[in-house]
C-alpha cells in the first residue's frame, strides 16, 4: 500500500516529488475524502487549532480531527505545531520529549523542524498510529535556526537575534528531509 500525503502544498511542498502527485492530496483533490487503504502523512492546517486562531478565518477547522481519524483508521503520521488544541479536541497523547523505547499503538513526540533543515526552530508535535518507536529512521543532529518568523522579534525587543526573517507564507512549508523521515516514519506503520 503506498503512503498518501494528505492536507499538502502541492505547488511548493516537497511530497509530489518523494510520492508522486497520485499520492498526494490537496486543496484541489479534497484531503477530507481519503477513504484509505495506506498510511498517511498528514499536514492538517494549523491556522484554526494554534495561538493566533482568533485571526484564522479561511482555513477548514474541520480538517484537524479529520486528518486525526484518518491517522487512527489507517496508520501513519500527523503533524501539528507544538500546542495544537487539536490534542485536547481529540484526546491525543501529550508528547514525549525524545524517543521512547516502548510505546502504545497511538503516541506522540515533540521535535524541532529546524534539525531537518528548517529556517527557524518550528517546535512542532507529531501524532503516530501503528508506528513502533523503534522502526523510526535516525534522528537528525540538532540544528541552527538561520532565521526567525516574521512579526516575531525585532530591534530592541528581548530575544532579537539579528537573523532575517522567513515569511508565514514560507514558513509552512516542510524541509524535504523532514517530509522524507515522515513518510519513511508512516510507510512503517501496522494499520
Amino acid at each position: 500500500m503506498n503512503t498518501q500525503a494528505l492536507y499538502v502544498d502541492l505547488d511548493r511542498g516537497p511530497y509530489v516529488d518523494l510520492l508522486g502527485a497520485a499520492n498526494c492530496w490537496g486543496v484541489e483533490r479534497d484531503a477530507k475524502t481519503y477513504a484509505g487503504p495506506g498510511p498517511v502523512v498528514a499536514h492538517p492546517p494549523c491556522g484554526p487549532w494554534g495561538s493566533l486562531r482568533k485571526f484564522c478565518t479561511k482555513q477548514d477547522p474541520e480538517c484537524g480531527p479529520r486528518a486525526v481519524e484518518q491517522v487512527r483508521a489507517f496508520g501513519g503520521v500527523l503533524e501539528h505545531p507544538q500546542g495544537s488544541l487539536l490534542w485536547r479536541r481529540c484526546g491525543l497523547p501529550r508528547p514525549f520529549r525524545s524517543v521512547p523505547t516502548f510505546a502504545p499503538r497511538e503516541w506522540s513526540l515533540s521535535v524541532q523542524q529546524v534539525d531537518w533543515g528548517h529556517p527557524t526552530v518550528k517546535p512542532t508535535w507529531l501524532l503516530f498510529v501503528g508506528v513502533d518507536p523503534r522502526s523510526l529512521p535516525p534522528m537528525p543532529p540538532p540544528g541552527t535556526p538561520t532565521h526567525c518568523l516574521s512579526g516575531s522579534a525585532k530591534p530592541g525587543d528581548r530575544g532579537y537575534t539579528g537573523r532575517p526573517v522567513l515569511w508565514s507564507r514560507d514558513a509552512h512549508l516542510t524541509p524535504p528531509a523532514f517530509a522524507r523521515w515522515l513518510v519513511d516514519a508512516a510507510s512503517s506503520a501496522k494499520g
